[in-house]
């Protein structure tokens, strides 16, 4: 049987042991590799389901596939010789990527157990895919309470419009076992569909409606306020429990399921295993949880519960100061995902969630010291920290997610932890304090001690209202988040030997703002002239040739026709010198001389292709004039070609050029069916 898609990428990249790590965008994947001189771009090329391969600066490499990259991106790391590789590029400077910081962070607590190692992969890889969801249903919790604290809709749960309001944010939590069950069976090679399909059947109205057959008898549990039923089923006695809301019981059943699953398709034949390994993995599975996975599931998840309920009746101060002081370190080793569960667990079963509370004074001090990064980031003008704690800021704020502070920023400076953690501290004693003093009423008038939630919610800004005493809530987040800010900016997060490099380093930066041209005899005013053009916004891009243009449909090249390398031209050239269209940094020199890559100060990114298939001339022909990494400016030679040879030896001389991120801009309009010189106008641009 032929290799498949993914194997013959790895083989034609130099194999997994040239890949360093391996990320994708919409339409490509981004290989950082080991060694790029081992890359078969020409089979790459050719190969079926593959649009183009473009090299790159250093020993980055791309290999554009189209729409249904996400796919071949799972199948090449789901490869057993890919075992290992990182799942994202470095970045430019050289720097660790955030997925190296990630893998870094995570290797500490990884590698000498590992079945615990895959335990809490396992548990991550059910969850992440559904936190979009559980995110959105979290604010639509708290713009509704928010709502209904300011009296702009009452209160009335009895009405159809509050009905359906509710179902909005309720069905995902209610189904969220077979979303579970979907993601689980998907990360252990399952059917995904079958694991849910498994699940759903214990949520069906047949299945919850012998809760009230006449021969099932049932007992109130007034601890948990739920119910346990015990029904007669062919003889056979089986628990039964809602199950809607329960994470525990699609993760054991999953697990189980896996084993059933890939033992079958080792018996069963090939030819007859669409049809039988699902069949008896619905009765063997289906049988196995409604009987015994689920009553234990429900069972573990209801003692863990009862648990840190317990702690945090009788010994709450400890338990408010203790979560926020965890949180720090497990959510790096990714072993925050069994307390996510609980949480979920928690109001399925209690009612309402405790644990909520003290873990958003964890975010809110590391959002804290990412603001207090941005403040001095943006007082030493260092423009890639600015832009990193920004966005990792709004994530926070507005979406709750920390990850991106962490591995973008925290992880990185070792000093920002004992800033943070300060906070953290701190937070977690006025929460402690104040949630004593001021307790929670439930919605079955339960007083509990502590900030809770009916409603699981990333804790952001947007979702303060869904906690019961929000003012305490409030009050605690704020001098966690104000702490660490306060930490930060006073003590700073660098060494002083990190410092001085940023400083030294946005102090070149300044310098090299303007080209120095006085060196070679221009007179100052040209200087300005220069730096005046360089902050300009790029509106056009200009022909790299002179020539005829056409448009990239009608070039040939398939890859630059689906516009998945951006949308551009293609030039017929009649002269032999191409030029820069425009001024930038050349991100990528093909060693053949066919490519060059440039990015403008104000982020536009041109691709240069001269001819089609050219690179297969090895550079015959081709007299490059620039480097990796040389700034030019627009008009500056970039190579001398001698098209007839490249006609002689049957390749296309068309010039290709397109604005690679072209999905960035308002509109990326080519001018097409005209004769240009070089220089001349060839792509308009609208922000």
């Amino acid at each position: 049987m032929a290799d498949s898609l993914a194997s013959q990428i790895i083989t034609a990249i130099g194999g997994p042991e040239n890949v360093r790590s391996l990320t994708h965008c919409a339409t490509r994947l981004r290989f950082e590799l080991v060694d790029a001189s081992k890359v078969d771009q020409n089979s790459l090329e050719h190969m079926q389901g593959v649009l183009g391969a473009v090299p790159q600066s250093g020993d980055r490499f791309q290999v554009v596939i189209g729409g249904g990259v996400a796919t071949v991106y799972e199948n090449i790391m789901h490869l057993p010789e890919m075992a290992g590789v990182g799942g994202a590029s470095a970045s430019d400077d050289g720097q660790k990527s955030n997925a190296d910081v990630k893998a870094e962070a995570r290797s500490k607590a990884r590698g000498k157990v590992a079945w615990l190692d895959s335990f809490f992969e396992y548990l991550s890889d059910s969850f992440r895919p559904i936190l979009g969801v559980l995110l959105g249903a979290s604010i639509i919790i708290a713009l509704v309470n928010l709502l209904i604290s300011l009296n702009v809709i009452p209160n009335d749960e009895v009405s159809a419009g509050w009905v359906f309001v509710k179902a909005i944010w309720k069905g995902v939590f209610y189904f969220l076992p077979i979303m579970v069950a979907y993601n689980a069976s998907k990360k252990l090679k399952v059917d995904p569909w079958l694991g849910g399909a498994i699940m759903a059947m214990l949520m069906t109205p047949q299945f919850t409606g012998l809760m009230d057959a006449k021969t099932t008898t049932c007992v109130e549990n007034a601890a948990l306020g739920t119910k346990s039923c015990m029904a007669n089923i062919f003889g056979l006695p089986m628990a039964l429990s809602d199950y809607s809301g329960n994470v525990f019981v699609p993760l054991l059943m999953a697990a189980v399921l896996a084993l059933v699953y890939h033992g079958l398709k080792r018996i069963i034949p090939e030819s007859v295993q669409l049809v039988f390994v699902p069949f008896f993995c619905m009765i063997i599975v289906g049988a196995l949880t409604a009987f015994i996975i689920g009553p234990i599931g429900v069972w573990v998840g209801n003692g863990l519960g009862v648990g840190l309920a317990w702690m945090n009746t009788h010994a709450p101060f400890i338990f408010a100061i203790i979560i926020p002081m965890l949180y720090p370190f497990l959510v790096p080793l990714g072993l925050h995902w069994p307390l996510n569960a609980l949480m979920l667990m928690n109001i399925q079963t209690l009612g309402y969630d405790f644990i909520q509370g003290p873990m958003g004074v964890w975010n809110f001090a590391c959002f804290g010291a990412t603001a207090g990064v941005l403040f001095l980031a943006v007082r030493d003008k260092d423009k890639d920290m600015r832009q990193t704690a920004l966005g990792a800021l709004a994530a926070g704020l507005l979406g709750g997610v920390s990850e991106p502070s962490l591995y973008g920023i925290h992880l990185r400076y070792k000093l920002i932890y004992k800033r943070m953690l300060v906070g953290c501290g701190l937070g977690g004693v006025v929460i402690a304090i104040l949630g004593w003093l001021f307790p929670s009423v439930t919605a079955a008038g339960q007083t509990v001690h502590g900030v809770t939630t009916t409603a699981f919610a990333f804790t952001s800004l947007l979702t303060i209202p869904v906690f019961n005493q929000m003012w305490v809530y409030a009050v605690s987040i704020a001098v966690s988040f104000l702490t660490s800010f306060l930490l930060i900016i006073t003590f700073d997060y660098r060494t002083p030997e990190q410092k001085a490099e940023v400083l030294a380093r946005t102090s070149a930066n300044q310098k090299t703002a303007v080209p120095s041209v006085e060196a070679k005899g221009a007179a100052p005013a040209a200087a300005t002239a220069t730096a005046t053009a360089a902050a300009t916004t790029t509106t056009v891009v200009n022909a790299p040739v002179a020539g005829h243009v056409i448009s990239l449909d009608e070039t040939g090249d398939p890859v630059f026709a689906s516009r998945a390398l951006g949308e551009g031209v293609g030039i017929q050239p009649a002269d032999s010198t191409v030029v820069a269209p425009v001024s930038g940094v050349l991100q990528t020199v093909a060693e053949t001389g066919h490519a060059f890559g440039i990015k403008t100060d104000d982020g536009v990114e041109v691709l240069v292709h001269v001819g089609i298939d050219t690179v297969k001339m090895n550079g015959e022909g081709f007299d490059v004039k620039v480097k990796a990494n040389e700034h030019v400016n627009a008009g500056d030679n970039l190579v001398v070609v001698d098209f007839d040879k490249v006609k002689e030896a049957g390749y296309s001389t068309t010039t290709l050029m397109t604005v690679l991120n072209t999905v960035a801009f308002a509109s990326v309009t080519p001018k097409t069916g005209v004769d240009v010189k070089a220089g001349e106008s060839v792509i308009d641009i609208q922000r």
